[in-house]
């Protein structure tokens, strides 16, 4: 391994930076909260890229996290809920600030105009997925290629309706853009994938075994990136061949996720007596009512939206959630700050959704959700294109 050129530890501790050969290399170093983001980290993480986006030296970037034992095993987690949590009761404005800010990173990576590597060991959920570029869009000037490797030990999903949230960090447009309709599947479910899910679903682009990891790793250092071949040739070495297949039921999927409504899959998954139809539908009647028809909205929404776009639009949705006043609750008494309660303050794992029932949820409570609070020139986004 290449000495390093140049390494140091941005101001903040959870987030390490080094630089060898022509690559920038991050790790998430929060590794007892499985690198769960916080404010601080989206900060380091966009301030490192910014420096590096036109700093010639830097031909790439690799990015992975930690678990308690050592390098890789757990990207990350997701956003720092029990912060959500807290913030949200507290009436704290920051919270406002680690949307927008997350949002912005989520789009500085999607647009970032080298070589992107994510390296999707153990746990990617929620804000972890949103580290990950979101794969090719090609007719984006100037965006440089988003490699996303997975293992045998990758756990992806993106369970935000379990909280009483939707999947957001450009969620609508990743998952929108799965085959057929796998997208609406996993976003109202939250289903757990493996590697071999995420290549079929097109949510990975290589599977590299866990054994191999560090010196992937390593090497990448070692590679001429002035060379265009190069990266292919990395690859090439370290990753298996796997097939993209899924043993997931996909007529089935397709076949209930595609209909109208929250309502009628729901119907059409409990008359039907297979064991994956009555297991999804008891899992979706777990879930928010009120969030899983927000969530299908937004799928569908975002099927024809740009990352810009779509992210625009789950800014104004994630302030109606923490700020439902069109239901005319406040913030303690939203389904967020209810199923965060449930699931990491209290842990009794009964959140107490309202309305109760999917049958129950109307246009009503729904629509608001897509009204932005702000004017286009106002938005804090109103920068990304």
């Amino acid at each position: 391994m290449n000495e390093a050129i140049n390494q140091s530890t941005s101001a903040c501790l959870d987030v390490l930076t080094e630089v060898r050969g022509q690559v920038g290399f991050i790790t998430l170093n929060r590794p007892k909260a499985l690198n769960a983001l916080s404010l601080e980290m989206i900060r380091a993480l966009s301030a490192c890229l910014t420096s590096w986006l036109d700093d010639s030296e830097i031909k790439a970037v690799g990015l992975r996290g930690t678990n308690k034992a050592g390098p890789f095993g757990a990207l990350c987690a997701g956003g720092d809920i029990r912060f959500f949590h807290q913030a949200a009761l507290a009436g704290d404005p920051v919270l406002e600030d680690f949307f927008t800010e997350e949002y912005a990173l989520n789009h500085l990576i999607h647009r970032f105009p080298k070589p992107f590597i994510t390296f999707m060991d153990g746990i990617v959920m929620g804000g972890g997925m949103g580290l990950c570029g979101h794969g090719a869009e090609l007719s984006v000037a100037r965006q440089g290629r988003k490699i996303r490797l997975v293992t045998e030990r990758t756990k992806m999903a993106m369970p935000e309706t379990q909280i009483g949230l939707f999947p957001d960090v450009g969620g609508g447009y990743f998952l929108s853009r799965c085959p057929g309709h796998v997208g609406e599947w996993l976003a109202l479910t939250g289903e757990l994938l493996g590697a071999a899910d995420a290549l079929a679903f097109g949510l990975g682009d290589a599977v590299v075994l866990v054994e191999k990891l560090q010196v992937a790793w390593d090497d990448l250092a070692e590679l001429d990136l002035n060379d265009a071949r190069s990266i292919d040739h990395w690859l090439a070495m370290y990753s298996v061949a796997v097939q993209a297949d899924s043993l997931r039921p996909r007529v089935q999927i397709d076949q209930f996720f595609s209909l109208p409504s929250v309502t009628d899959i729901v119907h059409a998954l409990e008359a039907d007596d297979t064991p994956w139809a009555q297991h999804t539908a008891a899992t979706l009647r777990k879930r928010s009512p009120l969030m899983l028809h927000v969530t299908l909205a937004q799928v569908r929404r975002a099927r024809t939206l740009t990352l810009a776009q779509d992210l625009r639009m789950e800014r104004n949705m994630v302030h109606h959630c923490f700020n439902p006043l069109h239901l005319e609750r406040s913030a303690l008494e939203s389904e967020t700050v209810e199923g965060i309660r449930a699931l990491a303050v209290d842990k009794d794992h009964t959140p107490h959704w309202n309305p109760q029932r999917i049958e129950d949820i109307t246009p009503e409570m729904v629509t608001p959700f897509f009204i932005s609070p702000w004017t286009p020139e106002s938005h804090p986004l109103r920068g990304l294109i």
